[in-house]
């Protein structure tokens, strides 16, 4: 069965007979985990394997970011939020880069452990003290130090064979309003957000496996929201920025991406502007209206429905990207198999004991 391009969740610690059925719809492409997914490493990783005998394909993922958004905490590394390492940064930048490269390592080598593909991360939104979905999730208000910080950490994912995302081009850090509930709106020139948000895009583009757009409108731009323009997906992201890589949609559930229409609506939209996948999370009816859409859309007759085949079969090509690659993990770590086989890496008895100092985790 070929890659499909929806990404949805799941009800809770165990597959439902619901879930079963749903993860054998053509159009699933992935899995998103949520805490409420979340019980024990043992658990998750049970969850994963049964996932896999359903759709041995799929692609499973998280949120798993660090500092607020940290899906998986009890029996994990608890990670600091990324603006923690600011304070060390400008002290000793050498120290600082390092200690995020294993950061990122290590968020990365617990993830695989347990099945999961990646974490949709590193954050490269500028945190300019107006958004506070972003806040400390952003390395830093300075576009140069989140560009050396996130390169880091996509270092240290990139070494335990783990697969980059980018978000949320071309930056959330310049808006009040949080996309999750809102529509929120930038008025800046484009030159204004090349000056500053765009600048770790740019930066890191080259060696990201996948962006995430963000359901925010720049009006001096386009009316649409970026993960559903073409103007920014295609012209700027793609032709502009010469980005060959994944693109996912955020949250289509999101009050942000209302503007798009119904649940399906949204799906084809996105994809039509230019998405290779599209997350929709936390409402099974929304998740269902989007998977016939695709399926049709994909599915259906005519040069249209060729047209877009054609994007489908290219977005599938690039999706199987963001598997794990093994061949990039040190010798020690060849055969991960659970949390507790990584007590064999001193890399990860090291890192771990920095980073519980930094949050107080025992």
């Amino acid at each position: 069965m070929a890659l499909g391009s929806v990404m949805i969740d799941i009800e809770g610690i165990a597959l439902t007979e619901d879930d079963r059925q749903l993860l054998q719809h053509p159009s699933v492409g992935g899995v998103i985990y949520f805490s409420r997914n979340y019980q024990s490493p043992a658990q998750i990783s049970a969850l994963s394997a049964d996932i896999r005998q359903c759709r041995p394909d799929i692609l499973i993922a998280v949120d798993q970011e660090g500092g607020r958004v940290q899906r998986f905490k009890a029996g994990f590394t608890r990670l600091p939020a990324m603006q923690r390492f600011l304070p060390l940064f400008h002290k000793n930048a050498d120290a600082a880069l390092s200690l995020v490269e294993n950061c990122g390592w290590l968020m990365a080598v617990e993830l695989l452990a347990v099945g999961v593909d990646f974490s949709f991360a590193p954050v490269l939104d500028v945190d300019d003290n107006f958004c506070k979905v972003i806040a400390d999730r952003s390395f830093s208000s300075d576009p140069d130090e989140v560009s050396a910080l996130a390169g880091a950490f996509m270092r240290g994912m990139n070494d335990a064979g783990m697969a980059t995302t980018g978000k949320h081009f071309p930056g959330h850090g310049s808006v009040a309003g949080d996309s999750h509930a809102v529509s929120p709106t930038d008025n800046r020139t484009l030159d204004e957000i090349h000056s500053k948000d765009l600048i770790p895009f740019k930066a890191l583009l080259p060696s990201l496996n996948a962006v995430m757009p963000a359901h925010i409108i720049f009006p001096q731009l386009d009316s649409l929201p970026v993960g559903f323009s073409p103007y920014w997906l295609q012209t700027q992201l793609r032709n502009e920025l010469h980005f060959d890589g994944v693109i996912f949609s955020d949250d289509l559930t999101m009050e942000g991406a209302a503007v798009a229409g119904n649940y399906g609506e949204r799906a084809i939209a996105a994809l039509s502007a230019g998405c290779d996948m599209v997350l929709v999370c936390n409402n099974r009816k929304g998740a269902l209206e989007a998977l016939t859409a695709v399926e049709l859309y994909t599915g259906g007759e005519g040069n249209e429905s060729v047209e877009s085949t054609k994007q489908s079969e290219q977005s599938s090509k690039r999706i199987l990207s963001m598997q794990p690659n093994p061949a990039l993990r040190p010798k020690d770590l060849e055969d991960i198999e659970g949390i507790e086989s990584l007590e064999k890496s001193e890399r990860y008895v090291k890192t771990r004991a920095i980073l519980n100092a930094m949050t107080g985790a025992s």
